[in-house]
């Protein structure tokens, strides 16, 4: 008898970490899919979408070091001083704790930016809170 109640416990068990490691596969992929939504929009010039899935807080820093605001960041966006065409991620890495996430990757943009054009390989590492049950991006 105990030996088959030990069966059944470490069956639960092992169906719980399974379940446990699809959880956090299934919250890597929403992070994933919340960042790959910015991308887009950045593409689409989507500034409802951006402000969706970011906090007001929110700061970009371009490659050259520059850092703006959201609403910033933004404008250049819409004004077309930033203009998105393609985007590619590579090395892929998605930490989560609790309510936060760290995505880490090599982002290559096409873009046009501030009169330039051209593909940047980036080493991109963004943040992320869940808020009301999402995911947001933030500082």
């Amino acid at each position: 008898m105990h030996k088959l109640l030990a069966a059944v416990i470490l069956l639960v068990q092992l169906a719980g970490y399974g379940k446990g490691t699809d959880m956090m596969n299934t919250e890597k992929e929403k992070v994933l899919q919340v960042f790959e939504a910015m991308q887009q929009a950045m593409i689409d010039k989507d500034l409802d979408t951006l402000r969706l899935i970011t906090s007001e807080d929110k700061t970009f820093t371009h490659m050259s070091g520059k850092k703006q605001t959201r609403e910033e960041f933004f404008e250049e966006i819409r004004n077309g001083t930033l203009n998105y065409y393609r985007y590619e991620i590579n090395n892929l890495q998605i930490d989560i704790a609790d309510d936060t996430a760290c995505l880490r990757a090599d982002v290559t943009l096409t873009a046009r930016v501030y009169g330039m054009s051209g593909s940047w390989t980036l080493d991109t590492r963004q943040n992320f809170r869940k808020e009301n049950g999402s995911w947001i991006i933030c500082n």
